[in-house]
């Protein structure tokens, strides 16, 4: 049926890449969450006020808050389809992480208020009468949410959106909340234990916890968060390619919504002209423009290659970074011989997260060279990198 959807609805829906076609398959999105939401909240407010059953009622008003999430998530794809301008060079992409914590807030605000009334009802208990239409509607409602939860995870993964990935978390949230609704009613007829209240505050409670998961997530990438392995990997595997590449560092990322916006530093023979060097980044950025959604910035860095020296004291080097962490690298190395002592001049690559300091690596360095030879000077600028 989802796919079916997005044939009839979403046109040249293969080119996730254009901006025009994300907005499509945010419209049909919210569309479809307007139409379905707003048929399962007059049924369950329309039940839930005739047979006096809070949760119920209180299901039904978060299926109404549910539409104005889905209206956020349209307008935030329309915001995002803009191209740059002068005011944001970078595009409008973002707009669906803003979209994503809207969306997170509205469902909070729902909790919190669902809460407030479910501990009423726990101090001031109010029998609800039990009905097989409260329970039919109930039960299509959990089916319907299901439904919900799959067709926007289908377009979430079809674009990588972090709004619709938020709405299929709020749409099994729903599931899981009305099941709880359901048991809870059937549980109070059968034992004369009225637990209305109980599983309007169980409702609130995962309501909330699906807010809170939507928050975090959408929060960390405004933050800027790490990119994915296989997009690091992917970069790095496209710039190793090149027939001159002898190795890269300092690859930096950076995500506006779909776009990605890079930079590195590429090691070439130092026997190679400036020209050279310039044609080589010149090749690598456009190759990534018009085969990539990566911007990419290329800085060379010449080092030198087939040095019988430099290349020994570089694998005593490597070596001496190895042994206090495998996951350390060096980089810009280079060799500079003194009247009393041979300058090692290089830049050690840590992961973030490690226990150690910066300054505490550099002086297990230094240390590590005094007990191998004292007229070895290491000179390391120690930074953290993500390769």
């Amino acid at each position: 049926m989802g796919r079916l959807l997005i044939k009839l609805f979403v046109k040249d829906a293969d080119d996730v890449d254009s901006p025009r076609v994300r907005a499509a398959y945010g419209t049909l999105a919210g569309a479809v969450g307007i139409v379905l939401n707003i048929l399962l909240a007059v049924g369950k407010i329309v039940v839930g006020t005739l047979f006096g059953a809070l949760s119920v009622t209180a299901d039904g008003f978060n299926n109404l808050t549910d539409c104005g999430s889905n209206v956020v998530s349209v307008i935030g794809f329309k915001v995002a389809e803009k191209p740059a301008d002068k005011e944001h060079p970078y595009g409008h992409q973002r707009m669906e992480y803003i979209a994503a914590m809207i969306v997170a807030f509205i469902v909070l605000v729902v909790a919190v208020e669902l809460a407030i009334e479910s501990v009423g009802k726990l101090i001031t208990p109010d029998e609800s009468e039990f009905s097989i239409a409260t329970i039919v509607v109930l039960a299509v409602s959990v089916l319907v949410k299901l439904w919900m939860f799959f067709f926007n995870r289908l377009l979430a993964k079809k674009i990588s959106s972090p709004a619709l990935k938020a709405t299929a978390t709020d749409s099994i949230s729903d599931s899981a909340a009305t099941l709880a609704v359901i048991v809870a009613l059937i549980i109070s007829h059968f034992t004369s234990v009225d637990l209305d209240g109980v599983m309007g505050l169980v409702v609130a409670i995962l309501i909330a916890v699906a807010g809170i998961g939507i928050f975090r997530s959408t929060l960390s990438r405004l933050l800027g968060e790490a990119p994915d392995k296989e997009v690091v990997e992917g970069i790095k595997d496209r710039v190793m390619s090149y027939q001159g590449v002898v190795g890269l560092h300092d690859l930096n990322v950076h995500s506006y919504g779909k776009k990605l916006y890079a930079s590195v530093h590429v090691e070439v023979d130092s026997r190679l002209s400036i020209t050279e060097g310039h044609e080589l980044a010149d090749e690598i950025e456009r190759d990534f423009a018009a085969n990539t959604e990566i911007v990419m910035l290329v800085h060379i860095d010449p080092v030198a290659v087939d040095d019988p020296i430099a290349d020994r004291y570089r694998e005593m080097t490597l070596g001496v970074v190895r042994a206090i962490d495998p996951e350390f690298n060096i980089h810009d190395f280079r060799v500079v011989n003194g009247a009393a002592r041979v300058n090692l001049i290089f830049d050690v690559a840590i992961p973030f997260g490690g226990k150690l300091t910066e300054a505490e690596v550099e002086t297990r360095i230094k240390d590590a060279f005094a007990a191998i030879d004292p007229k070895l000077n290491p000179m390391p600028t120690v930074e953290r990198q993500l390769n």
